[in-house]
């Protein structure tokens, strides 16, 4: 245990040298003889977690994984808790998704026993076309982009109630583009109305969406009209985890 403190206190204070430091100073910066210093500097080297360059000591690639897996957890973390705040502002589950590369990826959802989300019951990047997320992405896409998805991942029925034919869909796109809201009803899931609206943050496509029974259809433009309202409060912190 006493090595491991000794070799995280190095890190430590090598990562507070942008610009390196030799043996010596970190010797001294952290309390350590001189050969014990040289010892543990050689094994995080070996390790990856250092490097050396002219005598002087930069952190090392491994390190910085585990530095950017700490700031993407942290991300991710601030998107699971912004959802949950809006969740419970609405009282509905609350969804959040992104296109990236070509494909639809589910980021978050926050629901409640009370009000659980809809159960992702067909292929969610296979069914754009048919679910509020995937209709709301695709309109956000350049018409190339969208035909290519499209090429990729043809519409076909999901439910009764799914658009028919892509001619239909794009028509549908076209009109989400124009009023920032796309509604659909039963055409991912029986029995459940979504509703989704953009988020606009550099060049990602992502979407917030809101979900509720079928039965309780006339709440659903309320409830994203409240939802708006609410992010446009917590708007920053999820926008600085859209890179997820």
């Amino acid at each position: 245990m006493g090595s491991v403190q000794r070799a995280m206190r190095l890190l430590e204070t090598v990562a507070a040298h942008e610009h390196g430091a030799p043996a010596k100073q970190l010797a001294r910066e952290t309390g350590l003889a001189l050969p014990t210093a040289y010892h543990l500097l050689r094994t995080l080297v070996h390790e990856g977690y250092l490097r050396r360059d002219r005598g002087l000591f930069f952190l090392g690639e491994a390190a910085e994984r585990l530095s950017s897996s700490g700031a993407q957890q942290k991300r991710r973390s601030t998107v699971i808790d912004t959802l949950a705040r809006w969740r419970d502002a609405v009282g509905v589950p609350v969804y959040y998704a992104v296109y990236r590369e070509g494909e639809i990826g589910l980021v978050g959802v926050a629901d409640t026993p009370a009000n659980p989300a809809v159960e992702e019951w067909a292929d969610f990047r296979e069914t754009a076309h048919a679910h509020a997320l995937g209709q709301c992405l695709l309109a956000q896409l350049d018409d190339a982009a969208r035909r290519d998805h499209l090429d990729r991942y043809p519409v076909r029925p999901v439910t009764p109630y799914t658009v028919r034919d892509a001619a239909s869909l794009l028509r549908r796109l076209e009109r989400a583009r124009e009023t920032d809201l796309v509604i659909e009803r039963q055409e991912y899931a029986l029995g459940t109305v979504c509703a989704a609206i953009p988020l606009r943050v550099g060049a990602t496509a992502a979407s917030v969406a809101v979900s509720l029974p079928v039965h309780q259809a006339d709440r659903l433009l309320p409830t994203v009209q409240r939802l708006q309202a609410e992010m446009r409060c917590l708007l920053g912190s999820l926008a600085l985890c859209i890179s997820i």
